[in-house]
Parts: C-alpha cells; structure tokens; sequence
C-alpha cells in the first residue's frame, strides 16, 4: 500500500519515511505542494499533508484532492495551533490532524489505523489464497509470481473485498494515475485469470470488475 508524504522540513520527512517503510508500506515523499498535486494520480492509499509548505499548502492540496479522492484517508500534520485552520481541515474531509512537536510512534499508529489491511490472506478457494502483507499468490504451498499490475490489481479490493472496481478506479490504481484503455485492463485480468481461479473475477457490464461472492479475507 502506497503512502504521500507532504513535508518541508526534510529531517522529519525522511524519518517519516523510514519509519512507514518499516511499517511495509511504499512512501513518496514530497517538500513542495507543487510536486505533490502532480502525483495524486499514483495511486495512493492514504495522504499526510504538512500545511505549511511551498507554493500549494496542505489544506488547499486536500481540497484538491477531495475531488477524486473523496473516500481515500487523509492525515493533517502542522505545528499551527490555529482552530480555524483545524475547523477547515476536517471541513474539508481530513481523517485526522496532529499538531507539531509529535511522537512519530504516534503518527505511525493513525496510520496503521487508517490504511491497513485488516486481514492476511485473500482466499479465492482451498487451494489458491493471496498474501497482502508480502504480495505472493499460492497455490497450496507453491508461490505464483505475479507482475506489479496483478498484485496492484488485487490489492484494489484490499479494504471491501466485493466493491466493483470501476474502470477509472482501475486505471488511477493498477496504472498509477496513467492514461490506459479497454484493451490493456482486459488483457491483465486475462493474464490474472490464469493464475487463479477463472471464475474469481467477474466482470460487471458497462461499469468494471468485482470478485467473486465466495472469496473471503482470512
């Protein structure tokens, strides 16, 4: 699961990111508004934003990204105490705000509340389970490799195992904010459907792909 990270003071960014990463998670990292609005496309799984940073804040880069991220968890950090500025944070639909100086324990700890996958194993039948934690298909005890799309893919139903992934929920996600088509996401769930059971994925007609009833978290 995939992490931005908007903050200027480069000291607690790269503790931030050293300390997600032993979480397991994958962080990008940004000090400038800027640079961050340009990659909201790539698929992420939760925001910290920093309000005080160069050229686009963090609360008008939360507004931003409300836009097509409405449901996507999103964490305030900022040494400004002002309550107006903490009244429009979650105005704006932040899940959280920490005021500076903090515990990064602490910060690590929203995190985890907010963007983890609450189970291991997405089980398609006795025979074929997916480990979110460390991304491997089985097969009984035998690893199936899967390319970084597949795995992008799986992960799409990682919080609601039966939503339907859309087709532009698919390509923001398992594309990474790149422009695809038709062809190409069929082609992956093609290649997928080889490695699982066929019937696991289903395709819904006119709007994108969901899994099958039967398959659960465990």
């Amino acid at each position: 699961m995939k992490i931005l990270v908007l903050e200027d003071n480069e000291r607690l960014l790269n503790l931030i990111k050293i300390e997600l990463e032993k979480e397991n998670y994958k962080v990008d990292v940004f000090t400038d508004g800027d640079d961050a609005l340009n990659a909201l496309e790539n698929g992420y799984c939760c925001f910290i934003l920093d309000i005080n940073v160069p050229n686009i804040d963090g609360i008008s880069l939360l507004e931003m990204l409300r836009v097509n991220h409405e449901k996507t968890p999103a964490i305030i950090i900022s040494s400004n105490h002002d309550f107006e500025k903490i009244q429009k944070s979650y105005e704006l639909g932040c899940d959280d705000y920490i005021k500076k100086p903090f515990f990064i324990l602490e910060l690590i700890q929203k995190v985890k509340k907010l963007c983890t996958i609450q189970k291991k194993f997405l089980q398609f039948d006795e025979e074929y389970k997916y480990d979110f934690i460390n991304h491997i298909l089985y097969n009984n005890d035998k690893e199936i490799e899967l390319t970084k799309k597949e795995i992008l893919f799986l992960e799409l139903f990682s919080k609601n195992i039966h939503h339907i992934a859309t087709y532009e929920e698919i390509e923001e996600y398992v594309w990474e904010g790149e422009e695809t088509n038709l062809t190409n996401i069929r082609a992956v769930i093609k290649r997928l459907r080889k490695k699982i059971p066929s019937e696991s994925v289903t395709i819904v007609k006119g709007m994108g792909y969901s899994l099958n009833k039967d398959i659960k978290f465990s």
